[in-house]
């Protein structure tokens, strides 16, 4: 294949040339968009058909800058560590562990394979393409000159600050000097399912995904092309070339639900007593090694300076915490690893299940539940966690004592002994980020065979709602599949409902109250759009949960005894009462009817779009999950929850459907900023164009990076 162009076409791809003759750069950059086409389908989905690995993360680079504007360039900027250069003092702290990590990316990109290398060259070279096209999309400052190390940096790991902060938080906390703060609801996270073909009308293996981060994650769709090479659809996280966290070829295809697998170990080591600047490991007294990184602000075009930051070091890690006789330090199995782009390139290539699992040995990507199906029938979970293997009990949140090395772990739980589910009885796989206990509630998971620092068993209301909805014997078509995805069961409320409403009918004495627990009792345990009672129940548990809390909200806790039936039961007749009373005593305020239908409070507000929409924040049991924003109006806008969901068959050729709840671009001024909404609201999907024939029917634009359209 040659997409080649003539040297009259070429010279269209250096305009403008910034005012004389093209430099170096714009000729190399303008060889390589030769090399690409784009064609834009409905809804402004890019199908990238590459000559070559450079050529398609070149046009990955364009088109994220086409929909995004500067938001690629400028984190390109921060994975330099030169974001308190532009932006001042108060923006310096990033550029730290920015400094680390890019000195990490310069000593292993020279280790990527080639491919990998080629995909990170051009997205460089397609973002730097587009800043020299379209400078009035960019600050002065912003310079093309990035390089395929500021690309490669964003999948370069480190050593988690956040976990050395929750440590000392921990024993200062233990010491009597700190305070534990509140535990918040947990927000984000995915649901994912996969269907045997024993349990699809087609005879077909199906695959669901569907995240819930924030609707500012930056989720994009792509497909992207070389023949002979890749034939890849799916999520491309804005920013670089390989935020593929779900999506499919003609062959297989996979969807990430968050984990929460414990990654580092600290250990306590003894102070040398002969000199606080060592410490001793198998009898022998070592010096600690200081590590010094220099940051470069700017205030305004007058102030300069420049702040030095100093973290101390071992050969098991950095030091996190000192006292006079024991140092603590933090040994984190992610701290370095830089093959997670290329880990992924290589899923996407995959034919087969054996090969895919090959590839997912390499576990450079850190965590996630993987959730997999292929046309060849198979259905697989795989709990993928960069985990260590520890010589010592399970410490938790305290420290083990090392005083020689082989108290340290120092490999990885082997892959062998990370839950693996293939094909198992019942037809299907499902995770809604609990542990892999419940992963098919026909298997049983056997915690002797799996590491003991796994988390322990846990099945939230948002995963027994996704098991009933998904467990069984009944065929799904793939549009079956979507409308149960689409659920907007509560199942909170059906474990709790009917007990408040009896207890408010015995305690409370106000007739509006009363009528509120009529409106409870008619209520059909939804947040469908058209549902009464909804926004009164979401109200009261809000309220319920602030004043028993979490451990208090509801009467049975969950127990693995019961893990389909627990947490039930209201937890306090008396506080559930109180907080009814205080919720309808605001809504009267608010002039809020208490039947208000859930959709005439919660909607999609996006541009031009607002449209009353089902689903509810996971903690109350929602499968179709949504966060939403108060607005001053006293409505709530949906600003956190399903945000690019994709739906799967694999038959002859693949048959899918997604959706991007927020628009490919985040461009106000783009028509692609608000046309999915409407769709995303009234719970459809759009047909996905895969095979070239699709596209050519779907195609709206046709055109190369920086050139002129093509008929």
């Amino acid at each position: 294949m040659s997409l080649g162009l003539p040297p009259s076409a070429l010279n269209l791809l250096l305009l403008p040339a910034l005012g004389g003759a093209p430099s170096p750069d714009s000729l190399a950059e303008a060889a390589i968009a030769a090399r690409v086409e784009i064609v834009r389908t409905g809804f402004g989905v890019p199908h990238i058909l590459a000559e070559d690995f450079e050529a398609m993360g070149f046009a990955l680079g364009w088109v994220q800058s086409e929909d995004y504007g500067d938001v690629v360039a400028r984190g390109m900027v921060q994975r330099r560590g030169e974001y308190g250069w532009h932006f001042g003092h108060d923006s310096i702290d990033g550029d730290f562990v920015a400094r680390e990590i890019r000195g990490r990316a310069v000593e292993t990109f020279p280790l990527l394979e080639q491919p990998t290398q080629a995909v990170y060259t051009g997205f460089a070279a397609g973002v730097n393409h587009f800043i020299r096209h379209h400078p009035d999309d960019f600050p002065d400052w912003m310079a093309p000159d990035f390089t395929a190390v500021d690309a490669h940096a964003l999948d370069v790991q480190t050593w988690s600050r956040g976990d050395a902060r929750a440590f000392v938080r921990g024993l200062e906390r233990r010491l009597g000097a700190g305070t534990a703060g509140d535990a918040a609801f947990d927000l984000d996270g995915s649901n994912a399912w996969a269907l045997h073909p024993s349990r699809t009308t087609s005879g077909h293996a199906i695959l669901l995904r569907n995240p819930h981060l924030s609707w500012e994650a930056g989720y994009y769709e792509a497909h992207v092309r070389i023949p002979g090479e890749i034939d890849f659809y799916g999520d491309f996280r804005i920013g670089g070339p390989f935020g593929i966290i779900g999506g499919f070829n003609r062959d297989l295809g996979w969807a990430t639900t968050n984990n929460s697998p414990r990654y580092s170990q600290v250990y306590a080591l003894a102070v040398d007593p002969s000199d606080p600047g060592r410490f001793l490991l198998d009898g022998t007294s070592y010096a600690l090694q200081e590590r010094s990184v220099r940051v470069d602000y700017r205030l305004g075009e007058d102030i300069r300076g420049t702040e030095t930051r100093t973290t101390w070091w071992t050969p098991l890690g950095p030091v996190i915490h000192r006292t006079e006789d024991r140092i603590h330090v933090l040994k984190d199995p992610r701290d370095g690893e830089f093959r997670r782009g290329e880990q992924f390139l290589k899923m996407m290539r995959t034919r087969s299940l054996e090969a895919w699992l090959d590839v997912m040995r390499t576990r450079a990507h850190p965590s996630s539940n993987f959730t997999y199906a292929d046309a060849d029938g198979n259905i697989v979970h795989y709990y993928n966690a960069r985990i260590p293997h520890l010589p010592h009990e399970v410490t938790g949140d305290t420290a083990a004592w090392a005083a020689t090395s082989a108290d340290v772990w120092s490999e990885l739980v082997p892959f062998e002994q990370l839950p693996l589910y293939v094909n198992p009885p019942g037809g299907y796989v499902q995770q809604a980020n609990d542990t892999p206990d419940y992963t098919n509630l026909n298997v049983a998971l056997d915690r002797d065979t799996v590491p003991p620092n796994l988390p322990e068993p846990r099945l939230r209301p948002r995963s027994q709602l996704s098991l009933d909805l998904i467990h069984g014997a009944d065929r799904l078509s793939l549009e079956d599949v979507i409308a149960r995805k689409h659920s907007p069961r509560m199942l909170v409320a059906e474990r709790v409902v009917d007990e408040l409403v009896e207890a408010v009918r015995t305690f409370a004495h106000r007739a509006d109250v009363l009528h509120a627990a009529d409106v409870l009792d008619a209520w059909d345990r939804t947040a469908a759009v058209d549902s009464r009672g909804g926004v009164l129940f979401k109200r009261w548990a809000d309220a319920h949960q602030r004043s028993v809390g979490r451990d208090g909200f509801f009467r049975e806790p969950w127990t693995p005894e019961r893990p389909m039936a627990t947490p039930a039961g209201l937890g306090s007749s008396e506080s559930a009462v109180a907080a009814l009373t205080e919720v309808v005593t605001g809504m009267r305020a608010e002039g809020l009817a208490l039947d208000a239908p859930w959709g005439e409070v919660h909607r999609v507000i996006q541009g031009s779009v607002d449209e009353p929409v089902a689903g509810c924040e996971g903690t109350l049991g929602c499968f179709r999950t949504l966060s939403f924003e108060e607005r001053e109006d006293g409505r709530a806008a949906a600003n956190r929850g399903d945000g690019w969901v994709l739906a799967v068959e694999f038959g002859d050729e693949p048959r899918a459907f997604t959706i991007l709840s927020y628009g490919q671009s985040n461009r106000e001024s783009s028509p692609h900023f608000d046309d999915q909404a409407a769709l995303f609201a009234r719970g459809e999907m759009k047909r996905v164009a895969f095979t070239d024939e699709e596209i050519e029917r779907a195609a709206v634009r046709r055109y190369r990076p920086g050139g002129a359209e093509s008929p």
